[in-house]
């Protein structure tokens, strides 16, 4: 039935019905001879109403005969549309539709877009709207399989081995790998233990250096601490030496003692060698077992390094300030090193030309086995930070109340500022957030001079005198609190903090300790009332912002974080990729 039917019509307009002619060529719709009736009624000799059929159905006698006495007093037609005829797909010969006439590098975006950047969960496949590309046509298929084999991320052995032996059977597939990713990589849900996974030989160094000669064009390889037996001497050989294309490595957490024997035997080679590294980005994450020797001959070959993390590491000042000169550091991560001193590190950071254009720099220490940064070291360090900084950690430093007048210039270009430790009070902490005077090193009241009681300012001095600088707000997204003693859940539900108000903004992210994500987690109902919301992974709590009550949209994704979303990483990245595997362990749960 369709809307708008007649009756309905006829009960919402008015018409005026035009007087019936009184003729002798009416035919009377009473009389058994006259075979039709030329009136609009439901007597059913009407031309008008007849009987029709569609698709098998028939059509009530009542259908048109309405519709056609209703355009003769509205002048309304209700015959519907036509439509018009459906197109039929045009078929074109191969190689001849207009997305496989686009140029090549369009193409390749295109496909690109298909690709899933997401972290492997379990065994469920991954960017099955790549594999259907393949059977698309000759053109898409060449497209796809640049795509798919550009960046390989290797779960569980059974995938490795499947990786290899295809590109064994076809060497031109490991010239188009650009990306190793076995930051993922686990026998864990296999069945198996790490020996018995080690008999499988799937995933040995035999394997691992022959997946690396098939891929001669890689440019990033990422490796981990699951990893580190398989990880000899050869296979460092033939990423130190033998991919000129190398530009980033991490092996994060590897720690064993085969691993740093064999890092140790490849890195001698370079001792008495003229050679350079090409490598850009390297990360020895959590690699504690490693020499100090090896630094200090390993940093000077790496006359490009923009990305090092040496977090709980045996580096030593001598080692750090061997840096080649050439090198333009962005990314620094000397948290947890216990060779280093506050002084050396100061004057790296202050002098050498490589430190001149830092964005993420991480000086966290455990206050409970040592203290890197005292209070003459952070007098030293906060005046000569970069204005390009945008994450800066200082947990563990000996931070006091002035030193609030050092750190309040920086939260004009900081996103994350960690503060764990610090000697800091609710309304100093305040005072990074809202305008008014701080308090510093040389407002004593023995060090302001005496006013002169004879002489007084004149008019002309009082007009030339400096006007204060006008207030900027903070960029701070991410502040850690963590393990200040003033800081709990009844000084930030205060009257006097601001820091959960919208005068705080763009702060969305307060990391602190167990015991006040303790106490805020049982606070629903205030924590729903001042749109905060509590937040655990790992080891960490976070005090955040619900963006949904306040009706913001923030993305925590910026171009120094390298596709990591969440605020607060403490592991450096060295490629750009979704954050997942024991790389987010690293990164943002311990």
């Amino acid at each position: 039935m369709r809307l708008g039917i007649a009756q309905s019509f006829l009960e919402s307009v008015t018409t005026t019905v035009p007087p019936i002619r009184h003729n002798d060529d009416l035919s009377d719709p009473k009389s058994p001879e006259s075979g039709s009736c030329a009136c609009c009624c439901r007597c059913g000799r009407s031309d008008s109403w007849r009987t029709s059929a569609i698709q098998g159905h028939r059509r009530a006698r009542s259908y048109t005969g309405p519709r056609t006495g209703i355009s003769e007093l509205t002048g309304v037609s209700f015959d519907p549309p036509q439509r018009p005829p459906a197109e039929v797909p045009k078929v074109f010969a191969p190689a001849e539709s207009p997305l496989e006439k686009l140029p090549v590098e369009v193409l390749d975006e295109i496909i690109a877009q298909l690709a899933l950047d997401s972290p492997p969960s379990g065994y469920t496949p991954r960017n099955v709207d790549l594999i259907n590309c393949l059977l698309t046509s000759r053109t898409v298929h060449v497209a796809t399989i640049n795509t798919l084999y550009s960046n390989i991320t290797i779960p569980h052995s059974a995938i490795f081995s499947k990786f290899l032996t295809r590109v064994s059977e076809y060497p031109g597939l490991g010239t188009i790998v650009k990306r190793l990713d076995l930051s993922h990589f686990t026998s864990i849900g296999l069945g198996r233990s790490r020996q018995v996974n080690s008999e499988v030989q799937n995933m040995t160094s035999r394997t691992l250096l022959r997946c690396l000669e098939l891929t001669p064009a890689i440019q990033e390889v990422l490796l981990q601490e699951n990893l580190d037996d398989d990880i000899d001497e050869n296979v460092l050989c033939k990423l130190f030496f033998g991919l000129s294309k190398l530009k980033a490595v991490d092996f994060c957490a590897s720690s064993s003692k085969p691993f740093a024997e064999s890092f140790t035997s490849a890195v001698t080679t370079l001792i008495d060698s003229p050679m350079n590294l090409g490598l850009r980005r390297l990360s020895l994450h959590e690699c504690f077992t490693l020499p100090s020797s090896v630094f200090e001959t390993l940093l000077p070959r790496l006359p490009h390094l923009t990305h090092l993390d040496v977090s709980h590491t045996r580096i030593t000042d001598n080692a750090l300030a061997s840096i080649p000169e050439s090198s333009s550091l962005s990314h620094l991560n000397l948290g947890r090193c216990t060779q280093i001193s506050g002084n050396g590190v100061v004057d790296f950071l202050t002098s050498h030309p490589a430190a001149s254009d830092l964005v993420f720099l991480n000086l966290a220490c455990d206050i409970a086995r040592y203290r890197l940064l005292w209070e003459v070291d952070v007098e030293r360090l906060l005046p000569a930070l970069p204005q390009t900084l945008r994450s800066l950690n200082l947990n563990g430093a000996k931070i006091r109340r002035w030193h609030t007048t050092l750190i309040r210039p920086l939260t004009k270009h900081l996103e994350e500022l960690s503060l764990a430790y610090a000697d800091l009070t609710v309304h100093e902490v305040n005072s990074l957030f809202r305008p008014g005077p701080l308090s510093s090193p040389s407002s004593s009241p023995c060090s302001s001079p005496p006013s002169s009681p004879v002489s007084s300012p004149t008019r002309d001095s009082r007009d030339t005198e400096e006007l204060p600088a006008p207030w900027v707000q903070p960029t701070v997204h991410y502040l850690d609190l963590s393990s200040i003693p003033a800081i709990t859940q009844s000084s930030l539900f205060s009257a006097s903090c601001i820091l959960l108000s919208p005068t705080s903004l763009p702060l969305e992210v307060i990391e602190l300790g167990d015991k006040a994500i303790s106490s805020l987690r049982e606070c629903r109902n205030t924590n729903k009332r001042l749109g905060w919301v509590v937040k655990e992974l790992g080891r960490r709590g976070w005090y955040v912002r619900d963006t949904n009550a306040t009706g913001g949209n923030q993305s925590g994704r910026r171009s120094w974080k390298m596709g990591a979303m969440w605020w607060g990483m403490r592991k450096c990245p060295v490629a750009w990729g979704e954050v997942g595997g024991l790389y987010g362990h690293y990164m943002f749960k311990k």
